[in-house]
């Protein structure tokens, strides 16, 4: 899959006008278009975990469909967010939901990882090592 580009990349990174607080899309994959994007911003997480954000988001879509996101809340939380459209029959709601889950159950450890690198590096939050 490459690269998304133009409006759908600004979507995705959340800068429609009028937003404030909008979550920020760490990475994403579109099954209508067969693209992934990932938010360049983030250039700094290591390879080997990028790789594996490419991965899950393009499993994802290969098996249920839509569009798949891993986004940052304001607040620095990770969040995944799907949508399909209106005309996808094929899309599995049921599967969605369900595969999100145990992605966060078996990843739990990467997206708080993700979570702190988010507010030490772009809230620039102080550690509290005590």
């Amino acid at each position: 899959m490459s690269k998304m580009s133009g409006r759908k990349e600004k979507e995705m990174r959340g800068e429609n006008q009028g937003q404030k607080q909008a979550n920020i899309v760490l990475c994403g994959a579109n099954a209508y278009e067969q693209k992934y994007y990932f938010n360049e911003t983030f250039q700094g997480i290591p390879q080997s975990i990028k790789d594996e954000l490419h991965i899950i988001c393009v499993l994802f879509t290969e098996e249920i469909g839509g569009i798949f996101t891993i986004a940052f809340e304001p607040d620095g939380n990770v969040v995944m967010e799907t949508n399909f459209a209106e005309d996808d029959y094929l899309y599995d709601e049921i599967g969605s939901g369900l595969m999100v889950r145990e992605i966060s159950r078996n990843r739990q450890e990467m997206f708080e990882s993700l979570s702190l690198y988010y507010r030490v590096f772009v809230l620039h939050e102080k550690l509290d090592l005590d």
